[in-house]
């Protein structure tokens, strides 16, 4: 009898450490790459493979590759949804009638000795038991049969969808190749601007037109490296969207939940908050209660801003200093997480101090301007 396998697979520490430095400088780089690109994005036949690979299951492959015959896989996934919620509440029933066996059996054990002693009713109740247990025997068999029914319909529904992904794999060039003939055809239909541009041979060149400020250079630098690590951590978003996606189809397709991914998608997250604190203060993504503040002349508002610094730096100050503590001794202990993953804490612990000094010096830097708005304002 054929049934779907359990997934084993456990996040390894270095994976999930590597992969939170590896994946974003990756991103950043295809980034770049595709705003250096003029072109339309063509159809990839490695996201072909990528979604063949991680959601072949439902079609994404062949939707990707704008096929509808995708929807084929729907009806086999559906299948397998509904045969592994059977196949859970078949455990539970065969697990429950276990329990109760044992039980009757405990029964029918102290009542033949009851009766041995001479206790009165002890037969009749010798031989309730012995029912009770004939009919349990019963329900241990059905729920036995239920089980392996249900995991042979899903192994075999997983059987038929694996096959027609190994058909998919052989195809799946073709298909792309034919999705980006009929996208050439449009481009040449309907061009953008730049295509029709660079299609008659003529350089566009951008401009921005972003009026220019006065930097100072301290500011210049806090400022590029803030936006550096916001944007660094703000991949990580993208990495949460791969885990998720894994914890769901091992749990309700595979029946194997995994002990790692929520723990370290919440850690993943709090570091994510402490590391970007100084690119939000850049870019003023915080709440601001500015009644009044709204009012006020750029001047009034650095003046107003310089004043309440000393608020923000006593905050930032206890941040850094409890960070580097709680940093310390994670680092001195080897901290790691009391569940059963066991990942190391001292990491995390470190990016709390981290943190608090990317906004510090991007207070500094704010500091530095105001104080330049101020004195431009005066002469």
């Amino acid at each position: 009898m054929v049934a779907m396998p359990n997934l084993t697979f456990e996040m390894p520490h270095w994976l999930y450490w590597a992969s939170l430095v590896l994946f974003p400088l990756a991103a950043m780089a295809l980034h770049q790459r595709t705003k250096r690109s003029r072109q339309r994005p063509r159809a990839s036949l490695g996201i072909g493979y990528l979604l063949w690979a991680t959601g072949g299951f439902v079609g994404l492959h062949r939707f990707y590759a704008h096929s509808r015959w995708g929807l084929i896989y729907i009806p086999f996934f559906l299948a397998v949804l509904f045969g592994n919620a059977e196949v859970r509440q078949a455990r539970d029933t065969l697990s429950s009638a276990r329990r109760d066996l044992q039980s009757a059996e405990f029964d029918v054990d102290y009542w033949s000795r009851q009766l041995q002693s001479g206790t009165e009713n002890a037969a009749g109740a010798l031989g309730d038991a012995q029912n009770h247990i004939v009919g349990l025997q019963e329900l241990l068999t059905q729920a036995t049969e239920g089980l392996a029914r249900w995991e042979g319909i899903v192994g075999m529904t997983a059987l038929l969808i694996a096959l027609l992904l190994l058909i998919d794999a052989v195809l799946l060039p073709g298909l792309i190749r034919r999705r980006r003939e009929r996208e050439h055809e449009r481009v040449l239909a309907d061009p953008t601007e730049e295509e029709a541009a660079l299609h008659a041979g003529e350089s566009m060149v951008f401009h921005d037109e972003r009026p220019l400020k006065q930097r100072l250079e301290f500011s210049l630098t806090v400022d590029a490296l803030n936006r550096f690590v916001g944007e660094f951590v703000g991949y990580w978003s993208v990495i949460a969207v791969f885990v998720y996606y894994y914890e769901v189809v091992a749990r309700y397709v595979f029946n194997s939940p995994t002990n790692w991914a929520h723990e370290s998608m919440f850690l993943m997250f709090g570091m994510q908050y402490l590391l970007a604190g100084g690119f939000a203060l850049l870019n003023e993504s915080y709440v601001r209660v500015d009644v009044f503040y709204a009012n006020f002349s750029p001047r009034g508002k650095a003046i107003c801003d310089l004043i309440t610094s000393v608020f923000f730096f006593i905050f930032v100050a206890a941040i850094l200093w409890s960070g580097y503590v709680f940093a310390r001794d994670a680092v001195n202990y080897g901290e790691v997480s009391f569940t059963e993953w066991g990942i190391q804490y001292w990491p995390v612990k470190i990016t709390i101090a981290v943190g608090a000094l990317l906004l510090l010096l991007q207070g500094i830097s704010k500091v530095l301007r105001d104080i330049a708005v101020v004195i431009a304002a005066r002469a």
